[in-house]
């Protein structure tokens, strides 16, 4: 018989691409990560779409054996799951063999986070350097803008670079984000955020109309990049320097340790762990979940603060 497993590999990253919109670099992952598993099995002359729970445990066996990562075994079994649950929707399998497959366990590290004093300096010296209204201003207009969204919605840095420059005709306090998979969400600005982005968005205006620009720019933070917009790792850059200035140790700030602290500052002050997960734009809860002992240290502390016992002990001391 012929071994249709290829064929139906490339029919579910059809379905995540047209369905899901699932990015190339996940379709291209997802694709060499069957292929392997595929390889594998074919070794044991088992068919992709035959494969039993115990031929699937066993390669993940053989990738520990080998020395792969449990991050890397848990990207294999995260393939695995959703290629065999596609099988399963389409009527080609009666059961789902990864139902039973347990997650390798693996120490993920906790995330590089900034506290709210640190946050608070980088802020304030972002203010202090856009009052200046020296030659330059609109950048340092710009920084204090990027820095205010990112802290009010922690985006992702690809997110905030290529926001649309019709951001600033909006009303209101919330903000349209389009994501991964082109998926959107609504997220809340801060009135920090709000006054920063009408200080940049007037000046950006006024200095535009003094060039006599002929064309505007469809970005809100245009620059002289291949995609019209503010590069990533320029914000970077201009975002350590920024860090040096304000005394604090530049390689343990980033944009994407700011959008952690966003994460980590909001669960610690009582935000729901499914709210932050929607405002990350995080499609699965687990991957949230890296933030799960902000919530810990939280409610140990609410323990200690309310539970009836500890409060008899603090009249002991």
């Amino acid at each position: 018989m012929v071994d249709l497993g290829r064929v139906h590999v490339e029919s579910f990253l059809e379905m995540m691409s047209a369905e899901r919109g699932a990015a190339a670099n996940t379709l291209q992952s997802y694709e060499r990560d069957l292929d392997d598993i595929r390889s594998f099995l074919n070794g044991r002359s088992i068919r992709l779409t035959e494969a039993a729970s115990a031929d699937l445990s066993a390669y993940l066996a053989s990738l520990a054996s080998q020395g792969f990562k449990p991050s890397s075994q848990a990207r294999r079994l995260a393939a695995m799951r959703q290629f065999y649950k596609f099988l399963y929707a389409e009527g080609i399998r009666t059961d789902d063999p990864t139902g039973v497959l347990d997650a390798p366990k693996k120490g993920r590290p906790l995330p590089k986070t900034m506290g709210v004093e640190e946050v608070g300096r980088l802020l304030f010296q972002a203010q202090t350097e856009a009052e200046d209204p020296a030659p330059g201003q609109l950048q340092r207009l710009r920084m204090l803008a990027l820095l205010e969204l990112l802290y009010a919605t922690g985006m992702r840095v690809s997110e905030l670079v290529s926001l649309p420059a019709r951001v600033l005709d909006q009303e209101g306090r919330f903000l349209m984000i389009r994501g991964k998979g082109n998926k959107e969400r609504l997220v809340p600005l801060s009135q920090s955020a709000i006054r920063a982005l009408k200080s940049y968005g007037r000046l950006l205006t006024t200095e535009n109309a003094v060039a006599k620009e002929p064309q505007e720019s469809p970005w809100l933070f245009p620059a002289a990049s291949k995609e019209g917009y503010l590069p990533r790792q320029v914000f970077a850059r201009d975002l350590k320097n920024l860090a040096i200035r304000a005394g604090l140790t530049p390689s343990l700030i980033s944009p994407h340790v700011m959008r952690h602290a966003f994460a980590s500052h909001l669960l610690a002050n009582g935000a729901d762990l499914r709210v932050v997960q929607e405002l990350l734009g995080h499609s699965d809860i687990s991957t949230t979940q890296i933030y799960t002992h902000v919530l810990e240290e939280r409610l140990q502390q609410l323990v200690q603060t309310h539970h009836p016992l500890a409060k008899q002990a603090k009249k002991h001391e």
